[in-house]
Order: C-alpha cells, then structure tokens, then sequence
C-alpha cells in the first residue's frame, strides 16, 4: 500500500465523484495530492480533510477548468504546495446532453474547453515540472466505442478526443521515460450518474456484468496507472465499463 510513498499528484475536478476516489486512492497509496474544484470549496475541504486523515499532504486549489489561465495557475500552485510534480490526473470534465440538430454552440464550446483543451494545458504546464517515472493519465469515457444514447455524440466526441490525445503525448514523452495514458469509465454510480437514476435500468442492461461500477474501481486503475507496475505501459486505453464494449 506505499508504492506511491513521495510522490506528489494533481487530479483536476476532485471535489466530488470519481476524482474524489481518484485522489483519495492516491493517498491511500502513499502520494501526497493536490486537487482542483470549480465553485464546491466545501466538498473540496472535506477531501482535503480525508486525505490528511491518512497521514498525507493535501492542498484545494480553486480552478474553472474552462479558464485557460487557471488551469495554468492551478499547476504551478500544485507544484509550489506539494514541492514537485510527479503524476497528473486530468479528470475535470462536463457533460451537457443534446442532439446535434439542437445543440447551442455555447454547448459545444463548453464541453471543448473542459474535456479537450483543459487537459492539454494541464500537460502542457506540468511537463517542465514531471522527471523519469512521471505519469499523465487522463480520465475518458468507455460510451466513446460505442455511442448508447444520440444526445451524447457531442460529449463522446470530445471524451474520444482523448485517445488521439493520449496516444501523441506518449510518443512524446515516452524518451523523457513519462508514461500517458486514459481511463475510460462506463456507467459509474456519482452525483452525475446515481445508480438510482431514472435511465440506471437501462445502463445495467447493457453491460454484462449487470450493475454500475463505483468510484473505487476507476481510482484502482489510475493508482495502477501511476505505480511502478505500470513502468512499461504507455499510450493505452482502459475501459472501466462493466463489460459495455464487449
């Protein structure tokens, strides 16, 4: 349970929901973690609060992942509170329902700024500051291989943005020995998503496992992401889904 004793991680969007269980995960591992909110400072205080609680280093820095200075600034703060970087989680994202024939093109510039060109600055920010053994993983989502409800096309195009994203950064990094890699989450059971949510029915029928994941079993894949055992994998991706794109 300390393979990540000394290192220092940022999970962006982690006041609540997977990102919560993300940079809780993380701490159980042994790093010391800076998150990022947009306006739950009281949701994000009480991470922060679990996080010290196992005896490590935790910092709330607050970030509107759609403003591109702050997204910049909440790197640099990271760094400046935990004393370095060494794993980053662009977890941060929105989701906003239409379809295409319908959707406002304030709509499509928001999930753009967030779920696309958050994550690129927040690399771009934290490269200078990640050495050898560094670890990038971004958080996706599993609906991107197959598309299960058209109001979503917009938000899975800019969570299949990802990929590309994902498989460029670690041809780019891989000589600097700093892995990148992507999380693809299924149906998960969040504010966002609740297990008892009036399409959950629906969701568990088509995946053959049958039922919802939980926080939990994203955060695993991302600890593993950021381990040692993970040293030699790079550019790939990990559906979290339940068996939804078997």
């Amino acid at each position: 349970m300390s393979e990540l004793i000394g290192k220092r991680a940022l999970v962006t969007g982690a006041s609540r929901g997977i990102g919560a269980a993300i940079a809780q995960a993380l701490a159980d591992k042994g790093a010391d973690v800076a998150i990022t909110y947009a306006g739950s400072a009281d949701r994000a205080a009480e991470v922060v609060k679990v996080i010290e609680a196992k005896g490590r280093k935790a910092f709330a820095i607050q970030a509107d992942s759609a403003d591109p200075t702050a997204v910049k600034r909440s790197v640099d703060e990271a760094v400046g509170a935990l004393g370095g970087l060494d794993i980053l989680v662009n977890n941060a994202g929105i989701i906003l329902y239409n379809l295409i024939a319908d959707i406002a093109v304030d709509e499509i510039d928001a999930m753009l700024s967030v779920n696309v060109r958050s994550p690129i600055l927040a690399a771009q920010a934290a490269i200078p500051y990640l050495q050898a053994g560094g670890r990038i993983v971004s958080i996706g989502s599993a609906g991107v291989d197959r598309i299960v409800g058209e109001p979503g096309s917009v938000y899975y195009m800019t969570k299949a943005a990802l990929q590309a994203f994902t498989r460029g950064l670690a041809r780019e990094l891989g000589p600097r020995d700093i892995t990148v890699n992507l999380v693809q989450p299924g149906s998960t059971n969040t504010d966002m998503n609740p297990a008892d949510g009036e399409s959950a029915e629906w969701q568990r029928s088509l995946m053959p496992l049958g039922r919802y994941g939980e926080g939990a079993d994203v955060a695993a894949a991302v600890t593993f992401y950021a381990s040692p055992a993970a040293k030699h994998i790079t550019g790939t991706i990990l559906n979290v889904d339940g068996g939804l794109n078997t």
